[in-house]
C-alpha cells in the first residue's frame, strides 16, 4: 500500500490549496492592480519613470564604480564590494530570465485591456526584472555598507521602482512581489558563496 511521508504529505497540501485558491488569487492580483492604476496620481508619472528608467543604469554603475575605484586605490574593500554587488546582479537577472520564458505569463495589459499601460513593454510579466534588479542592488549595498543612511534610501529607491511598474500598469503585485524576493536572495547567495570562498583563501 503506498504511504505519503511527511513531505510529500505538505507537497500534497500544497498543491491543493494552490488548485483551490489560484482563481482567487488571480482575482485579488488584477484587483490590487487596477486599483493602483487606474486611480494613480498621473502628476507623478514623470517622477516614477525617471525611477523606473534609473534601474538597470544605475546596478551597472554602482559595481563599475566600485571597481573603478579598486583600480586606482587597490583597496581589496572595494573589489570585495564590487564582486559582491555585481554578482548579485547576475545572478539575480539570470533567474528572473529563466522564470520568465519558463512561466510566460502574458502582461496584465494584454489580459486585461482596461488596464493603462504607460511604459511599452513586449516580454514576459513574471517576474518583475525592475524590481527583481532594484532589490537586487538595495540589499547587496546594504550588505556591502550596513549603515542606516545607505539602507534606507537604497530600500526606498527599489520599493520606489517597483511600485512604479504597477503604477504603469505593466506587473502584476505578485510580479513585483517574487521579483523583490528574488532580488534579495540573491544577494544573500552571492554574500554567502563570496564568504565561502574568502574562508577557503
Amino acid at each position: 500500500m503506498f504511504k505519503l511521508n511527511s513531505h510529500t504529505s505538505i507537497l500534497v497540501v500544497l498543491l491543493t490549496l494552490l488548485v483551490c485558491f489560484k482563481g482567487t488569487a488571480q482575482n485579488l492580483d488584477i484587483d490590487i492592480l487596477r486599483n493602483i492604476n487606474h486611480n494613480r496620481n498621473t502628476a507623478l508619472d514623470p517622477t516614477f519613470k525617471t525611477i523606473t528608467n534609473s534601474v538597470f543604469p544605475v546596478a551597472i554603475g554602482v559595481p563599475a564604480v566600485l571597481t573603478t575605484l579598486h583600480l586606482l586605490d587597490k583597496d581589496s574593500a572595494n573589489k570585495q564590494r564590487a564582486i559582491i554587488i555585481g554578482g548579485t546582479v547576475i545572478i539575480s537577472s539570470a533567474i528572473t530570465g529563466l522564470l520568465k520564458y519558463s512561466i510566460q505569463r502574458k502582461r496584465p495589459f494584454v489580459t486585461y485591456p482596461d488596464i493603462n499601460h504607460i511604459t511599452p513593454e513586449d516580454s514576459y510579466s513574471f517576474p518583475s526584472g525592475h524590481a527583481s534588479t532594484a532589490f537586487a542592488l538595495a540589499t547587496s549595498v546594504t550588505m556591502a555598507y550596513p549603515k542606516w543612511y545607505v539602507a534606507t534610501p537604497a530600500y526606498l529607491w527599489a520599493s520606489s521602482a517597483a511600485y512604479s511598474r504597477m503604477h504603469f500598469g505593466v506587473h502584476y503585485p505578485s510580479d513585483v512581489i517574487a521579483g523583490a524576493l528574488i532580488g534579495s536572495g540573491s544577494a544573500w547567495l552571492c554574500y554567502q558563496l563570496n564568504k565561502r570562498l574568502l574562508q577557503r583563501k
